[in-house]
């Protein structure tokens, strides 16, 4: 009798299935894919028969899931390296953001690109995070800060996965500051009475974000935005409790976030509200290490309470110039005290859960998307412990080999 059909499969191969809890191992692994799906992943010995258009031997690699990057702004121009420079004279990121740069350097920067060129851009930023392994991607506008400049950074950002095989998830960062000269309450308006509709009706946007904070916007502010999304049938997320607390945190639970990135400040009170509601906690270590802040995310708290901890690169120009996931990981580590185990799980399936796409990618389970991460370690932690080449072997976006 013939086997079941296969394209892909692959035989002799570690597994991480991140499926359940912990990271899901497999020894003697199989793993089938049809029609860009999973249809098998587990031991060879309760594997059944397959008849393969294309065997793949793994001699003892690693595959994991796909990594899922879930916090970028990687659509931008411009450069603020001597922010970094200022930095470490002394002014603080607030100080700079008040002075004019921080947010709006890169915003009239952005304003000042044409579509051709921040494509270029982003895809150079792109490449370094797919060569490590990513095969899903959040995108966020907010250095446009005006109708043009947002529509445009969001068709780049949906452009990226027109050129690269790899997911794209945009957001809509509207409220991430106030334009250079603008009023406050006419730009809310904007944001909220006419693009988020806008943005909605014309599917550029899957998801809306907030910045939670001193510099940025009040609870009320924030408030106003997530219920206009809310109005438009977008799921929310937000930067929250990164300089201070501000109850960014509950407010984003209270409207059922996908997640609330940051945290550096986050209460007690605001990870049992996260837990309660799903959110996820995405922890961006290289905006910590960039800006040398010294209060790190409540990881006791978090765990304690049950949130699923996520961590992203928040690849940016000013405050986390980082184009490597495995990098931040590593920080993530180091710097905040997560387990590996909680570091692959943050980059695969707790990631995917930020973008509400559990059901699609993540893990390595029968009926999700074929991406697939191909490893040449003895020890999954090399991935993450290592900082330099990265030891990707091979990567597969919905079936197929890059």
């Amino acid at each position: 009798m013939a086997g079941l059909p296969a394209d892909l499969l692959f035989e002799g191969a570690r597994l991480a299935t991140m499926a359940g809890p912990g990271l899901g191992v497999v020894e003697d692994g199989v793993l089938a894919v049809r029609d860009g799906r999973i249809v098998y992943a587990g031991t060879r010995d309760t594997a059944p028969a397959f008849e393969a258009a294309h065997r793949v031997p793994c001699d003892g690699l690693w595959i994991t899931p796909g990594l899922v990057d879930c916090h970028t702004h990687l659509v931008f121009a411009g450069d603020r390296s001597e922010e970094f420079a200022r930095r470490l004279a002394g002014e603080s990121y607030a100080e700079i953001a008040r002075g004019g740069g921080g947010i709006a350097s890169t915003v009239r920067a952005t304003r000042a690109a044409d579509e051709a060129t921040l494509l270029a851009l982003g895809l150079k930023r792109l490449d370094a995070l797919l060569a490590e392994g990513v095969t899903t991607i959040e995108v966020k506008s907010g250095y446009g800060l005006d109708e043009e400049t947002e529509r445009r950074q969001l068709r780049v950002a949906r452009a990226l996965g027109a050129h690269r095989a790899v997911a794209v998830r945009t957001t809509y960062l509207g409220a991430h500051a106030v334009p250079p000269g603008g009023d406050r309450a006419a730009y809310l308006d904007l944001v909220c009475d006419r693009m988020i509709p806008a943005l909605a009706a014309e599917g550029l946007a899957d998801a809306v974000d907030v910045f939670q904070e001193g510099i940025a916007f009040s609870a009320q502010e924030c408030t106003r935005v997530f219920s206009a999304a809310r109005a438009a049938g977008l799921p929310v997320k937000s930067h929250a409790e990164q300089l201070s607390d501000s109850g960014g945190a509950a407010l984003a639970a209270r409207f059922g976030a996908l997640s609330a990135d940051h945290l550096e400040y986050c209460s007690a009170e605001g990870a049992a509200a996260m837990a309660q509601a799903g959110t996820v906690a995405v922890l961006l270590p290289g905006a910590f290490l960039m800006l040398n802040e010294a209060r790190k995310p409540p990881i006791a708290s978090f765990r304690a309470a049950g949130v699923r901890l996520a961590v992203a690169t928040d690849l940016n120009p000013g405050s986390s110039p980082i184009a490597s996931l495995r990098v931040s990981a590593t920080l993530a580590c180091v710097l905040f005290g997560m387990t590996v185990e909680e570091a692959w799980r943050g980059m695969t399936i707790n990631a995917a859960h930020a973008l509400g796409l559990q059901d699609r990618v993540g893990s390595l389970e029968p009926g999700k998307r074929a991406d697939l991460a191909i490893w040449s370690v003895d020890h999954l932690a090399q991935v993450v412990a290592q900082i330099g080449p990265s030891p990707l072997q091979a990567r597969c976006h919905g079936g197929v080999l890059a």
